[in-house]
C-alpha cells in the first residue's frame, strides 16, 4: 500500500535538538486521492504513530487533507479517540458548533490573545487542544505556538530569583465575571456559562471543586484562584515547563470589570514585576512559530508542552477548537 501521508516541511518550522516544531503531515504524492473516511480510518489505525510525533514535537499540523466543515473536523477529532474535555472554568467566550467542536475564542478581531496554556489558571485542564481552519483569514489571525520548556529554561537563565519565587509561591489569579457573556472582551465569559448553571449555589459548588473562591458582587462575582503552581514537571518528557497564564492575565485580562495589574500576583499576594513580565512576553514572541492558516488545516497541540496565542486579523476568519483529556 502506498504511503498515505508524509512528514512535510514548511518555512515557519523551527528546529530544536534536531526535532521539527511543529511536525507537519501532508498527503503523500503517491497515495490515491483521499476522502474524509480514508483520513479518519488512517488516523484510527496509525494513532500510535501520530501520538509519538505529537510527543516528540509537542504540536502536529495536518495540512492538505479533505477536511472542509465543522462536522468533518468533529469526525477527525473523534477518530483520534481521546475523551472529551468539558469546558468548565475557562475564561474565553465560545459557543458549541457541532458535536465536540466549539468556536475558538470569539473576542474581537482587532484584539490579540496573549500566550497561554489552555485553562492553566485552573487545576483541571485539557491534555490536548485541536484547532481547525474552516475559513482562512483575509489577513493575519495566526495562532502562534511556543514550546513551554524552552520558555522555562530561558526565563530561569535570565531571571533566576524571579523563577525561584514563582516555583516557591505559585500564582493567584483574580477575575471579575458579569452574569452573562460580554462578547467585547477576550475574557468575557460570564459566571453562568463559566460554571454552566444559573444557580449561584451550584456555581459555588463547581468553583469549590476547582479550588476557586467566589465573592458575590451586586452584578457579578469575583473569582480568586490559587495559589496555583506556575511551573510544572512534565513527567512524560522529564522536564520542567512554564505552565501558567501569567503573561496573558497581566497584559490582557482587561475589560470594563478587570484591571490586568490586579488579575495575577505571586501566591503570597505580592505584585509581580512588570518589566520581567513584558520581557517574558518578548521572549515568547521570539521563540514562537506562527503558521498562516490555510483552509482545512487541523492543528493538534499537546497542552502540557505548548503555549498558544492569537494574532489580530482582518475578517473573515473562522477557526474552531475541540478540547480533549
Amino acid at each position: 500500500m502506498a504511503e498515505y501521508w508524509v512528514e512535510a516541511q514548511i518555512p515557519q518550522q523551527k528546529l530544536y535538538n534536531g526535532i521539527q516544531f511543529p511536525s507537519v503531515l501532508s498527503p503523500s504524492s503517491t497515495a490515491p486521492p483521499s476522502s474524509l473516511s480514508v483520513l479518519t480510518k488512517t488516523i484510527q489505525t496509525q494513532k500510535p504513530y501520530l501520538q509519538s510525533l505529537l510527543h516528540k514535537s509537542g504540536a502536529l499540523l495536518l495540512r492538505g487533507f479533505p477536511v472542509s466543515t465543522a462536522s468533518d473536523f468533529n469526525d477527525v477529532v473523534e477518530a483520534f479517540g481521546f475523551e472529551e474535555f468539558p469546558y468548565v472554568g475557562g475564561a474565553a467566550p465560545r459557543s458549541n458548533v457541532v458535536g465536540r467542536v466549539f468556536t475558538a475564542n470569539e473576542s474581537p478581531p482587532d484584539q490579540k490573545i496573549p500566550f497561554h496554556h489552555e485553562m492553566a489558571q485552573v487545576p483541571e485542564f485539557p491534555a490536548k487542544v485541536f484547532f481547525f481552519c474552516e475559513i482562512e483569514p483575509a489577513n493575519g489571525g495566526e495562532t502562534p505556538i511556543v514550546l513551554s520548556h524552552i520558555v522555562y529554561e530561558r526565563m530561569r537563565a535570565k531571571y533566576p530569583e524571579f523563577v525561584e519565587r514563582l516555583e516557591e509561591h505559585g500564582l493567584i489569579y483574580t477575575r471579575i465575571l458579569g452574569e452573562g457573556d460580554d462578547p467585547s472582551s477576550p475574557i468575557g465569559r460570564g459566571w453562568q456559562s463559566t460554571f454552566l448553571t444559573k444557580d449561584k449555589s451550584v456555581a459555588q459548588q463547581r468553583a469549590a471543586k476547582l479550588g476557586m473562591k467566589l465573592e458575590w458582587l451586586e452584578d457579578g462575582v469575583k473569582t480568586v484562584m490559587g495559589p496555583i503552581p506556575a511551573v510544572k514537571f512534565d513527567k512524560t518528557r522529564q522536564r520542567k515547563i512554564w505552565f501558567n497564564s501569567m503573561v496573558a492575565a497581566y497584559t490582557g485580562w482587561e475589560d470594563a470589570r478587570n484591571d490586568p495589574l490586579k488579575a495575577v500576583t505571586f501566591g503570597d499576594g505580592k505584585p509581580l514585576p512588570g518589566d520581567v513580565i513584558y520581557d517574558c512576553l518578548k521572549l515568547l514572541e521570539e521563540e514562537s512559530v506562527a503558521i498562516p492558516w490555510q483552509k482545512g488545516d487541523v492543528l493538534l497541540l499537546d497542552n502540557l508542552a505548548v503555549l498558544h496565542s492569537r494574532r489580530s486579523f482582518t475578517p473573515p476568519r473562522r477557526v474552531l477548537a475541540s478540547l480533549t483529556k
